[in-house]
């Protein structure tokens, strides 16, 4: 596709700047002593121009004329005009908060949502449909480099799926942000990219032309792939307060391809924070299901969704008997949640007090009701070497119906998401790599923060530090190759004692799986021994400040890498032991009639499963039940997270960092300080500070001598070896005292700047043409003048020649 081709899609003028608005941006006025950046409590930073220095104070007058007084240390460097709304925000020569924010803003309110940051690529939810997306798109980025086109998803997608057939090398997309964000959307993009690329890659290789996937009577790979989206966020996603289709789950899609780059495949891992929300008050649920409440959305037709949920099973090649036990889980859910119980006066025993919704909830379980009821109000536990049937009070019924729901729910998606792979699982001996997608929830900090945003906010601890890790790697490659001189440091440490204080022994997760074998432990005992064995002694444990405005009580305070968080540890014992009527499981174990119900929980052992086994001499494995090997919530999670990060680390990795602008859903507003709040959880600024500590500007050595050349002409002109012109101009400016050692390296193709240096060579390079210029202008002014002069002499000689 030509530029001019591209020039004239609707979507280019959302993704590159125009040639006329560059122009308007470099003659802006600008000068690099006076204009800065200060801070504002509502815009975030705003311009203003240095009027005087006075110690540590500084004063400024701002756009509209006001005089301030603000430290030093709170002023903020200003790039020049030649960076403005830039595609890569690595590129600017001052790194700093203010000019993140200011780039992004400005992009953001000429809808180009994309922007590269180094190694991320940061996009802020445009809160409307932008035609960025479209085939013609996709095909002007196919094949093509990072950096020969505009940022956009596609342009890391494509570099990942190039990555894979040229280094043979597995590919991870990490895709974060919080809820609202737009990572959910994000990954379709994602996977729908894919499945083009792959399918044309499969025609190429075939007929050695493209074909168009929608010609095929039958569902493709490709289709079904992407099927997979409609199918899962139908089950896996509800409104929110801040998000109308907010995934409550992880997931990291994995996508093969053959050595070709054919598609060979797909299956989906998910990590599930559904479980633990399912009943959550702010969140609106049972998804398309739920069309009688009063939970519709603006715009969403149910029926509709119903419809394209539907046609997704079917894709997927579900049967008929598969789709209808789904939805007969869901209703029955939805009835288990309707179920009515009260407290029988003066005992501590529960009753029915009506009987509909769980006959309905029952009927569509395909089990009997007065069993069921009977199991949920009087269970069966074992004292000693007898069973009883144990009376509930009110509080524990309610408690185990929630809890049953929550298991009934996480094992029906878990069973969706393995019917799901099996279709994708087309067993192609032709499957070599893959491309892995992962979609999840980014770092939490609440007014009240629980045992959810802890496991969220750890995971975001150790992708971070995966990040840390990998961009310190690069580098260090990076000057390793280029022989500079660099005192190595792994960012990725900077992490660590945060993360030993959470996982460790004796950490905050291992002290919790202990209390929950304790006797008699409570969430205030747990509390206690966290406070007797790292308060006051683990830098990043804190007794939490007391709580403002809205916020909650909290019982301590982890110092996260994005900032503080204040944790309240009410319920996480019984949330981290998840414990399920043994009774009522045994109930659903039971039907003979739903073979849905049946696949769920068949490998659920109960208590009394667990004694017959083991009475008749068999092996119990680890089963999720009230097993011999007990497994608490954080023991799974735990392994599923390390599970993840022992894949991650076996890929290349890509990172997309998704921003939510406001929380008003509306487009074109952007909030500062919730915007700057993000950059910091994203790892945004953290990956600036990295770029700080090191030389993040790099010039080879041809483009130095060309465009620095003129700050000590004698010295370019001494050798026509660029790498040796270079070091005698760099030389020259040590010399004139413009340079100093520790801001710059000389590498092998390459030479290296602190950030910040380059700015200050610009002003030099300025000032040097301004000079030039001007002693130019004089000598043109000169000659002119001298040709006037020459030219009215011989015209006042001729004058007189004729009068003679």
């Amino acid at each position: 596709m030509s530029y001019a081709e591209q020039e004239a899609d609707p979507g280019w003028v959302y993704l590159k700047t125009s040639q006329a608005d560059m122009i308007k941006f470099m003659s802006r006025p600008f000068d690099s002593k006076k204009n800065v950046w200060i801070p504002d409590q509502e815009e975030g930073f705003i311009a203003a121009d240095v009027k005087s220095t006075k110690g540590d104070m500084v004063t400024v007058v701002t756009a509209k004329g006001t005089e301030k007084n603000v430290k030093k240390d709170d002023v903020q460097e200003m790039n020049p005009p030649k960076f403005e709304m830039t595609e890569d925000m690595a590129n600017l020569t001052f790194l700093n908060e203010a000019s993140v924010l200011h780039n992004l803003r400005q992009r953001y309110y000429s809808m180009m949502i994309y922007t590269y940051s180094g190694l991320f690529c940061v996009v802020i939810n445009p809160y409307k449909r932008l035609p960025i997306y479209t085939e013609s798109v996709i095909k002007m980025y196919m094949g093509k480099r990072r950096n020969e086109m505009p940022p956009h998803i596609f342009a890391a997608t494509d570099e990942a799926y190039r990555n894979m057939l040229i280094d043979r090398e597995n590919q991870s997309i990490l895709i974060t942000g919080e809820s609202g964000a737009g990572k959910t959307e994000n990954t379709k993009k994602v996977i729908a990219y894919f499945a083009i690329v792959g399918a044309t890659q499969a025609a190429m290789a075939s007929t050695g032309k493209p074909s168009d996937v929608k010609e095929k009577k039958h569902a493709t790979l490709e289709e079904q792939i992407v099927q997979t989206n409609p199918a899962l966020e139908a089950f896996g996603n509800a409104k929110t307060v801040r998000n109308n289709n907010s995934s409550r789950f992880g997931k990291f899609i994995r996508t093969y391809f053959s050595a070709v780059g054919k598609l060979a495949g797909g299956d989906i891992e998910h990590y599930p924070n559904l479980r633990k929300r399912l009943l959550l008050n702010n969140e609106l649920k049972y998804y398309h299901f739920c069309s009688q409440a009063e939970l519709t959305i603006e715009g969403v037709d149910d029926k509709e969704e119903f419809k394209i949920t539907d046609d997704a099973f079917r894709i997927m090649a579900f049967s008929d008997d598969e789709r209808e036990n789904l939805y007969k889980l869901v209703a029955g859910i939805m009835h288990m949640g309707e179920m009515k119980f009260k407290q029988r006066p003066r005992e501590e025993q529960a009753e029915v007090d009506n009987t509909l919704d769980a006959e309905n909830a029952c009927k569509l379980f395909n089990i009997n009701h007065e069993e069921f009821v009977k199991a949920l109000l009087k269970p069966r536990v074992r004292v000693g070497n007898e069973w009883v049937n144990k009376g509930q009070n009110l509080e524990q019924v309610h408690w185990a119906v929630g809890a049953l729901a929550k298991a009934i729910y996480a094992r029906m998606f878990l069973w969706l998401i393995r019917r799901c792979n099996k279709t994708l699982d087309v067993s192609s001996t032709d499957r070599r790599f893959f491309i892995g997608v992962l979609d999840i929830a980014g770092f939490e900090i609440f007014d009240f923060n629980s045992f959810e945003q802890q496991w969220i906010n750890f995971v975001n601890e150790r992708l971070q530090q995966f990040f840390n890790h990998h961009m310190f790697v690069l580098e260090q490659e990076e000057y390793k190759r280029e022989g500079i001189q660099w005192e190595f440091i792994d960012f990725g440490l900077d992490l660590q004692a945060c993360i030993e204080l959470i996982e460790k022994p004796l950490g905050i997760i291992s002290m919790l799986d202990e209390e929950c074998i304790v006797p008699k432990a409570t969430d205030m005992t747990y509390v206690q021994k966290l406070n007797d064995q790292h308060l006051g002694k683990h830098p990043n444990y804190q007794k939490p400040k007391p709580p403002k405005g809205k916020q909650a009580e909290a019982h301590f305070a982890v110092v996260h890498y994005a900032g503080t968080v204040r944790y309240n540890v009410t319920n996480w014992l019984e949330k981290n032991k998840d414990p399920l009527n043994d009774s009522a499981v045994a109930i659903l174990k039971s039907t003979q009639e739903n073979q849905l119900i049946m696949d769920i929980w068949k490998d659920y052992m109960t208590a009394e499963d667990i004694l017959a086994a083991q009475q008749a001499g068999t092996e119990v494995g680890r089963k999720k039940g009230k097993s011999a090997s007990f497994m608490t919530v954080s023991m799974m999670n735990r392994e599923s997270l390390n599970n993840l990060m022992n894949m991650l680390n076996q890929t290349h990795p890509h990172f997309i960092r998704c921003i939510i602008p406001n929380e008003l859903k509306k487009s074109g507003v952007l909030d500062a300080a919730l915007c700057l709040n993000q950059l910091t959880c994203n790892g945004v600024l953290e990956g600036i500070r990295i770029c700080r500590k090191g030389f993040p500007n790099r010039l080879m050595y041809p483009d130095f001598k060309h465009r620095y050349g003129i700050l000590a002409a004698d010295a370019a002109k001494s050798s026509e070896d660029p790498k040796k012109a270079t070091e005698a101009i760099v030389q020259a400016l040590l010399n004139d005292q413009q340079l100093k050692e520790e801001e710059f390296r000389i590498g092998l193709t390459k030479i290296f700047f602190k950030a910040g240096i380059l700015a200050r060579m610009e002003d030099i390079r300025d000032a040097k043409l301004s000079y030039i210029m001007t002693a130019l202008q004089s000598r043109i002014r000169n000659y002119l003048a001298q040709a006037e002069s020459k030219r009215r002499l011989q015209q006042n000689k001729r004058e007189r020649s004729f009068l003679s």
